[in-house]
Formats: structure tokens, C-alpha cells, sequence
């Protein structure tokens, strides 16, 4: 109804059936889960869109070039993203994002606000670990340029009380108050993450920047490997994304690290207990 509404010209050839609409594409937005409704737990959500991402997972591995990217938006979007990625073995792991790009939008608001710049001048600001209340939104190696010279944004606020729990809660939780505001999950905010994801995807990151992606871990940072989780990236032309190493963690920053993961883990035990009861 949105295009019509809209004037917006519909693709021809539309069609929900997924055989055809993912036949020879190169890059698949995954905005169809289940949404999260009011007062909805998160399991809740994992057992509505199980089903889902194991048929998407399905027909993305049977029908799209493997070379396809892949963003999953609907939530629980790490574990979507996982069980979508285990049912397409054919598409390569690193071929399979989820959306954390919307939490770091979030967090630059956050931060320029606070110094009274704009989000443009803010870059290098982290999501790690799941799209979630247990994300852990990190502006200890984000910059900021100030009337043309770059430093520290954590020199420049002088404010790591702030940093360390106002900051990060009020991101955290952003989610949650949007659904409370208007009963349903971000949608224009949400559209221009996605498509920031997706342009520095195709066309790689700035030099000296970084930006945050759900991406298939590999022990990097402690993380065990074979979750999606956030992390900061930097992408070559063409789509080839590599970890940023050897930022350096304190105790805080492990223990916010550590309980994301623990969480996604909880989530991609839940989903593979699905996957054998239904099979």
C-alpha cells in the first residue's frame, strides 16, 4: 500500500514468492521478521522468525549469485542473520551482515549532541555484540573534528562518567523507546541505516574510518567464532570487509563485551533447538 500511497513505482515483477524474488540478486535486505511488538520478549520474537529466516536462508542458497549480500533488519537480527547464513551454505559466511549501523547513527546523535557538533563530524564511534538492550555502544576510539583538527571525542567531552552510563543506556534502550512511543519499531531512522550499511558495503569505508556491522565472528577481540556479532570494520571497494584489530580493552569494556556474547549465545543455542525440532 506504500507505493500507492506514495507514488512510489513498484518493481515490476514483484513477488513474495522468495524463489523468484531472490533469483540473480546482488544484495538482499532481509526486512521481513516478525516485528516486535509491544511488551514482546525476545524469544518470543526468535520462535515467530525461525521459520522465516530458515526458508529465506533456503532460497537465497538455491536461487541468488553467491556472491549476494546479505542484510538482515528484522529482529532478532544477529541470530536471524545466523540462521539465515546456516540454511544458504553454498553463499560464503562473510556474505551475511545484520544491522547494528542504526545503534551507531543512535550513538553520533548521542555524542554530538552532547558536545554541540554536527554527527558529521563524529566518526569511529562502535557497536559491539547484539542489536539489543545488552549492546555495548563505544566511544573510547571514536574522533571528532573540531574546526578542522581530529582528536579524541573522549578528550574532548572530558565527561567518562557520562560515557560510561548515561551514553550508553540511553542507546541501549533507544529501541525500546521508540516501540513505547509508538507502538511499533523505528521506520525511517531504521531506512537510512539500512542504507548506509549498504553503501559502504558496496563501496567500501573512508580512509582512517571505521563503521559497525554484524558480521560472522572469528575470535577476534575473545569473541568466540561462529556468531554474528558487532563489530567495527573497514570495507574495501567491491565488499571485502576485514575486523579492526588491536583496539585496546579495559576491564569495562570486556565485561560489556563478554555479556553481549554471552546473550547472543543464550539466542543461537534457542535457534538451534528450533531448527532440530522442526527438522
Amino acid at each position: 500500500s506504500s507505493g500507492i500511497n506514495a507514488e512510489w513505482p513498484l518493481r515490476p515483477g514483484a513477488t513474495a514468492d522468495p524463489l523468484k524474488a531472490f533469483a540473480d540478486v546482488d544484495v538482499a535486505l532481509l526486512l521481513g521478521a516478525f516485528p516486535r511488538l509491544k511488551g514482546m520478549e525476545r524469544k518470543d520474537l526468535l520462535a515467530k522468525n525461525n521459520d522465516i529466516f530458515r526458508t529465506t536462508g533456503k532460497a537465497i542458497d538455491q536461487v541468488a549469485k553467491k556472491s549476494v549480500k546479505v542484510v538482515v533488519v528484522g529482529n532478532p537480527c544477529n541470530t536471524n542473520a545466523l540462521t539465515c547464513m546456516k540454511n544458504a551454505p553454498s553463499i560464503p559466511k562473510e556474505n551475511f551482515t545484520c544491522l547494528t549501523r542504526l545503534d551507531q547513527n543512535r550513538a553520533k546523535s548521542q555524542l554530538a549532541a552532547k558536545l554541540g557538533v554536527s554527527v558529521s563530524q563524529i566518526s569511529n564511534v562502535i557497536i559491539w555484540g547484539n542489536h539489543s538492550g545488552t549492546q555495548f555502544p563505544d566511544a573510547r576510539h571514536a574522533s571528532v573534528t573540531i574546526n578542522g583538527a581530529r582528536q579524541s571525542l573522549t578528550d574532548a567531552l572530558s565527561d567518562d562518567a557520562w560515557v560510561k552510563s548515561d551514553f550508553i543506556s540511553t542507546v541501549q534502550q533507544r529501541g525500546a523507546a521508540v516501540i513505547k512511543a509508538r507502538g511499533l519499531s523505528s521506520a525511517m531512522s531504521a531506512a537510512k541505516a539500512i542504507g548506509d550499511h549498504a553503501r559502504d558495503w558496496w563501496f567500501g569505508t573512508k580512509e582512517g574510518e571505521f563503521t559497525s556491522m554484524g558480521v560472522i565472528s572469528d575470535g577476534s577481540y575473545n569473541i568466540p567464532a561462529g556468531i554474528i556479532y558487532s563489530f567495527p570494520v573497514t570495507i574495501e571497494a567491491g565488499g571485502k570487509w576485514s575486523i579492526v584489530q588491536n583496539l585496546k580493552q579495559d576491564d569495562f569494556a570486556t565485561e560489556k563485551m563478554v555479556a553481549t556474547y554471552n546473550e547472543l549465545q543464550e539466542e543461537a543455542n534457542a535457534a538451534a533447538e528450533l531448527a532440530a525440532a522442526a527438522n
